[in-house]
């Protein structure tokens, strides 16, 4: 299987599959589902609060996947988000569940003029991108002049990971603080994932509800085994410490 092959099946078949389960179980269920692989609520809202989010404020989500975050964002700090995701499916179900505007491009090429966006964020995307100084360099790009950078990074912590998952290029700390560099952004916070608490009872159980519908309609699919699959390895390597995840704040420089 390609690294293409994979990545369609764990970010666009499987967003076309979350947007089905939630309309057959309820719009409470859509954000909790649509921010799986994107951190917990508490770690969203540091990032969000360290963005100054605001009322009004367009938010560039970058590989936005089916929209949790921006949607939550949206609700909670009252932000204008517009989103960008290469995967077809994952922008349909997106713009079905939440109906925010949505853009089929890959981070690495945004199609937006320079400047134009009050704050900008890509969660979990890093490392699933081939050309991540393109990524670094558009998001920076199309940064307003008082605007802030957020990432949620996947980092491995090993010269060699014993598995290497499909369509995932981890960096190292080192690897990432000279790309930053390269780049023209400088961290100004960070935070690590796992410090951050677990979500609620209540929103991981209408995440759950999700996945179990998913796993009854299309458990025998080999593209459904494949994600899962995927899934199940990054965390191993979470839980074994071998990738962690960090949020960064990120400001231009020059």
């Amino acid at each position: 299987m390609t690294d293409a092959e994979a990545m369609a099946d764990e970010f666009d078949t499987m967003a076309a599959w979350t947007a089905d389960a939630v309309v057959e179980l309820g719009q409470g269920h859509a954000i909790p589902a649509a921010c799986r692989g994107s951190g917990s609520p508490a770690a969203l809202e540091w990032l969000a609060t360290r963005l100054r989010l605001r009322p009004g404020m367009r938010l560039l989500d970058c590989g936005a996947g089916v929209g949790g975050p921006a949607e939550l964002a949206a609700q909670r700090f009252g932000v204008a988000p517009v989103l960008a995701e290469p995967m077809i499916y994952a922008c349909r179900a997106s713009a079905r569940l939440f109906g925010r505007p949505v853009v089929a491009a890959g981070g690495e090429e945004l199609p937006f003029a320079s400047g134009v966006f009050d704050a900008v964020w890509s969660l979990g995307v890093l490392c699933t991108v081939t050309d991540q100084a393109a990524l670094l360099a558009e998001l920076r790009r199309v940064a307003g002049p008082s605007a802030l950078v957020g990432l949620l990074v996947f980092l491995r912590t090993r010269p060699q990971l014993p598995e290497q998952p499909e369509g995932n290029h981890f960096l190292d700390a080192d690897e990432l603080d000279r790309m930053l560099t390269a780049s023209g952004l400088a961290v100004v916070e960070r935070a690590e994932l796992a410090d951050f608490p677990a979500p609620e009872p209540d929103w991981q159980a209408a995440a759950d509800r999700v996945e179990e519908v998913i796993e009854r309609r299309h458990g025998s699919d080999q593209r459904w085994q494949t994600a899962h699959q995927q899934e199940q390895l990054i965390g191993r390597l979470i839980s074994d410490g071998l990738v962690t995840g960090r949020l960064l704040v990120l400001d231009r420089v020059g």
